[in-house]
């Protein structure tokens, strides 16, 4: 059976963006509308730190060693990813879809797949490890159309 049938959501996230599409038409003419589009402002951690990184005392006399500061960056996209697997939920629950797509670089996937409630991953027909959140639609449409339904 097809991948991409009529009604079928995709989405499409990078850990700072992420769009949340519908298949308004059927698997061999694709045509995918956004539903809802979030973006979160994710600076690099240089630009989010406020401080220099902390020392600590060695144990030899007058010796100071530099802690390792918070990957500021990368707590972001993990908390975007927890925050796109709630919204799926809500959806879920709402019945907003009964197929979904998951589109996404191998860290975001993974992180979103440990959270995803079970009334969303049994509605998980596909993922595809790719970067696609700044490709337009219609490229995005012929790239699923080609990975998910290659007999088509």
């Amino acid at each position: 059976m097809p991948t991409l049938t009529n009604g079928t959501w995709v989405l499409i996230a990078d850990g700072e963006k992420a769009l949340f599409l519908r298949n308004d038409l059927d698997a061999i003419n694709p045509d995918l509308n956004v539903v809802r589009l979030e973006e979160q402002d994710n600076p690099s951690t240089r630009e989010q730190g406020a401080n220099r990184p902390g020392r600590q005392a060695d144990t030899a006399a007058g010796q100071r060693s530099a802690m390792e500061d918070t990957d500021w960056h990368a707590l972001a996209k993990d908390r975007f990813a927890d925050e796109m697997a709630d919204l799926l939920y809500k959806y879920a629950q709402k019945g907003a879809f009964d197929r979904i797509v998951l589109v996404a670089p191998a860290p975001v996937l993974g992180e979103m797949r440990g959270k995803l409630h079970k009334e969303v991953t049994g509605r998980v027909v596909a993922e595809l490890t790719k970067d696609l959140t700044n490709h337009p639609l219609d490229e995005v449409e012929k790239l699923l159309k080609a990975e998910l339904d290659p007999k088509l």
